[in-house]
């Protein structure tokens, strides 16, 4: 039963571990305990997540004078508890891990659902924004092959104008071979006349 178990410590000394786990499950959302202190620190959490959601003045002096941190307040009163106002209470989740290495306690940790929604609502949007890239990378390669098509025709017609520049430029490597033959031939002819008169 709640606030019944003695975990071990004096009064004094167990409300001072007690009021800094609260914090700090209010603080990050989760915490890893052992069973039985997850247990105590539920009740107390959902004491001032309660708090909270009176937001009264009253209220508000009540959960700084438990809660250590007045940042986690702030944080209780301003997002927490308007997260959980349709809820009527269970406003944390305990789940066992196993024992502890070293001494065997059980092990487990709590959170708070409205953190665990959250989280959940993230992977949900991560998953489809996935779905939603691999959907568009199928789409994008659906359309690949009719574009793939038309490089290659373009492909082919810059093959044919290359073909068609390269005999361009034989016939004219043959032109000028056959003036460069013309040439020789006639400065031969000279040559032999220019003998035959001297």
């Amino acid at each position: 039963m709640p606030g019944t178990r003695k975990l071990g410590r004096t009064t004094d000394n167990r409300m001072a571990m007690l009021r800094g786990m609260v914090t700090l499950l209010l603080e990050n959302g989760k915490v890893d305990t052992t069973v039985t202190r997850a247990k105590e620190v539920r009740a107390l959490a959902d004491k001032m997540i309660t708090l909270g959601k009176k937001n009264t003045l009253a209220s508000r002096r009540q959960a700084l004078a438990f809660i250590t941190k007045e940042s986690v307040v702030t944080k209780v009163f301003e997002q927490i508890a308007p997260e959980n106002a349709d809820r009527t209470g269970g406003y944390t989740a305990i789940y066992r891990l196993g024992p502890r290495r070293g001494d065997g306690a059980e092990m487990a940790r709590i959170v708070l659902v409205s953190e665990q929604a959250k989280a959940e609502n993230e992977k949900s949007k991560k998953r489809s924004a996935r779905k939603k890239a691999a959907d568009k990378k199928a789409a994008d390669a659906a359309v690949k092959p009719e574009e793939a098509a038309e490089a290659v025709e373009e492909t082919a017609e810059k093959v044919e104008e290359a073909a068609e520049a390269v005999e361009e430029t034989v016939e004219k490597a043959e032109d000028a071979a056959e003036a460069v033959e013309e040439t020789a031939e006639a400065a031969a002819e000279e040559a032999v006349e220019e003998k035959t008169e001297a």
